[in-house]
């Protein structure tokens, strides 16, 4: 790998590790301060809010500043979100500015790696810097977790800045303050990032022309007969996993009685098995044989299902790492197949916050749906029934799709293919 990568993959490291740290001790105040069930369950739908809305812009603004300020600049809001928790604002208006952080951070760090790397390193980079990411969120949840259980917490608390009232009383709150060390850590190497060679794309004169220029390159990915279904791919398995993670920690509590340290472990083994995934794909999965992944989508959402009939934890742990790595298997020839095709049919970064706006609108709307089932009394095993099913119908419908394109678009698919192929072995 080029020189820049590694720095790239620390600052990931660390930014995703505080931000799913961060998950854990929300709920964890939402929770310790009387909040509903339903508003725990909102804190997945309020992330993504700023992934959908801020769409238009953030793909643009990568492309027109170099990737590393903009990362650096997102983990800045990130803290900011942070201090807004620790000082009075809501959690989920708060948590809401963290995700503004991430949205803007997202398109830069994904669109940096095409223009860093040649096309035959992709899947390679995206299974590294996705197995980083899983990593970090397995260390995240648990972090969180002993963060806000009583030993760790206990110490925490115990820290006073002489003459100084911080307001930090509650396990959770001091939680979140040790946290923003690791976001200011993730922007120190955010400032180490190399400036590429890739020039930059001047944004447009006004809201109006950033919202026309994101539409086009939304419509043109959709158009686009293997960028569909990657897109389509994508799109549904995040807005599941987005979803999952909140899930697993509300089917421990039912299925095993766990509390949120407890239960933090679990959303950790899942984590482990997508990181499994992840690497096998990117060690065995070709960039041109990235569709043949799908069917793995539909056994995803049939072993979802399964986890209601699971009510020990020694066979909790294996099934849930297995469900990890289908999906780590699943995603990562996939997206790089979608970034190939974004970086061929448009800039990097625009091409980052379609992705983006697709797969958060998912996680919003199905985030939304479930916080809607839970405000009207649905169990945590209703909704892995209904989330199963939706993953294992819509890939089979997404499958279909994909074959359809086979018989009717096939010199085009070929011709996307081929291109796909010359690109592995060739360089920027």
């Amino acid at each position: 790998m080029r020189r820049g990568f590694y720095t790239i993959m620390s600052a990931q490291f660390f930014s995703s590790l505080a931000d799913n740290a961060l998950f854990v001790a929300a709920v964890e105040l939402l929770r310790s301060s009387g909040s509903a069930e339903w508003q725990r369950a909102a804190l997945v739908p309020m992330f993504a809010l700023f992934y959908v809305v801020l769409a238009p812009f953030v793909g643009a603004f990568a492309d027109a500043v170099p990737k590393g300020k903009v990362m650096f600049y997102s983990n800045t809001i990130k803290v900011g979100g942070c201090l807004m928790m620790l000082f009075g604002a809501h959690p989920l208006l708060a948590y809401a500015i963290v995700g503004l952080g991430a949205a803007a951070y997202s398109p830069a760090k994904y669109g940096i790696l095409t223009e860093l790397l040649p096309p035959s390193q992709l899947v390679k980079a995206n299974g590294w810097i996705e197995g980083l990411t899983i990593a970090s969120i397995i260390l995240g949840v648990l972090l969180g977790g002993q963060l806000v259980g009583d030993r760790i917490s206990h110490m925490l608390l115990g820290f006073d800045l002489p003459f100084v009232d911080t307001g930090i009383d509650t396990p959770p709150e001091a939680a979140i303050a040790s946290l923003i060390s690791l976001y200011v850590l993730a922007a120190l190497f955010n400032l180490r990032i190399p400036r590429t060679s890739a020039p930059l794309q001047p944004l447009g004169h006004g809201l109006v022309d950033l919202v026309r220029d994101f539409s086009s390159c939304n419509t043109r990915l959709w158009q686009d007969k293997l960028g569909q279904i990657s897109l389509a791919t994508t799109t549904l398995f995040w807005g599941v996993s987005g979803n999952l993670r909140y899930i697993v920690l509300a089917w421990a509590a039912a299925a095993l009685g766990y509390g949120t340290t407890q239960a933090s472990s679990l959303v950790g083994v899942v984590a482990i098995g997508t990181a499994a995934g992840a690497v096998v794909a990117s060690l065995y999965c070709r960039l041109d044989k990235a569709t043949s992944v799908i069917p793995l989508g539909i056994a995803m959402g049939l072993v979802v299902i399964g986890m209601n009939a699971i009510h020990n934890v020694w066979v909790a742990a294996p099934f849930l790492v297995l469900l990890g790595a289908i999906g780590g298997y699943l995603v990562v020839p996939m997206n790089a197949l979608l970034q190939h095709r974004g970086h061929n049919l448009m800039g990097a970064g625009r091409s980052i916050a379609v992705q983006n706006f697709n797969e958060q609108a998912c996680i919003l709307g199905l985030g939304a749906f479930y916080t809607a089932l839970t405000r009207f009394g649905m169990s945590a095993f209703g909704a892995i029934t209904i989330f199963g099913l939706l993953v294992a119908g819509t890939m089979w419908m997404i499958r279909r799709w994909h074959q359809r394109n086979l018989v009717v678009h096939r010199a085009e698919v070929e011709h996307l293919l081929e291109i796909a192929r010359s690109d592995k072995v060739g360089t920027h």
